[in-house]
């Protein structure tokens, strides 16, 4: 009987050891190279800037801390209020596609955990994001403030109408799914610029881009996706 309530004290120390067991900056740090070496590199992402952003960009201060262990893991993971961050490999695909200069302006809807808009702010002079979910944006913006992120512009509000006062921008990103391309985006992207959006219902979502030329839209299919549907101002009530 001392036997069995010894080795039942020692499997509860153990588990509650296992429990409580933190992981080091560094590592994290290793996950996150091995996150460039095993997710993006073999599919295909390839441009130097945007392996050296995912690289350096600490997703586990992302997400929520009891989803810290799992966040280099190859998928989304939930980030409260019905919202997730996305998979390492679209993050990077979305940013890859965007063809992205050290001098450009650009306009991100759905800023989420932030996550991406922090990998954005690696490789452009400005990011401006826009979250409906005001916990979510209040929650994204210290993160981002915490980590140095001084050229990330947050705002609350509709995405969908975009940020007029501050456009056109040459790059747009969009991380929720409307059931079609907003004409206030479009209207809000430089001539040359180009846009990454899913578009389509919960379950049957594509990924396109958008190359602006001469004012008019070029579209092209790049991936099938699913994300959160975008929310509009009139569905919050």
């Amino acid at each position: 009987m001392r036997i069995v309530a010894q080795y039942l004290l020692f499997a509860a120390i153990t588990a509650t050891g296992c429990g409580q067991q933190s992981l080091t900056p560094a590592d994290f740090a290793a996950q996150r190279q091995r996150m460039v070496e095993q997710q993006l590199k073999p599919r295909g992402i390839k441009e130097e800037r945007v392996l050296a952003a995912m690289a350096k960009v600490p997703r586990e201060e992302f997400v929520p801390a009891d989803e810290r262990g799992d966040a280099y893991e190859d998928g989304p993971l939930p980030i409260g209020f019905d919202q997730t961050i996305s998979q390492p490999y679209i993050v990077a695909f979305m940013t890859e596609q965007l063809r992205l200069k050290p001098s450009d302006r650009l306009l991100e809807i759905g800023t989420g955990s932030g996550y991406q808009a922090a990998v954005l702010a690696e490789l452009v002079a400005d990011v401006y994001t826009i979250e409906i979910v005001e916990p979510l944006a209040k929650t994204a913006g210290a993160t981002l403030q915490r980590l140095g992120y001084k050229n990330v512009h947050l705002r609350v509000g509709d995405g969908y109408q975009g940020w007029p006062e501050e456009a056109p921008f040459d790059a747009i990103i969009v991380t929720c799914a409307p059931d079609k391309v907003p004409e206030p985006l479009v209207d809000q992207l430089k001539d040359g610029g180009r846009m990454v959006i899913p578009v389509g219902e919960r379950f049957a979502q594509q990924l396109y881009l958008l190359e602006k030329k001469n004012g008019q839209l070029k579209e092209s299919a790049t991936l099938p996706v699913r994300f959160v549907p975008m929310v509009r101002e009139t569905q919050k009530k």
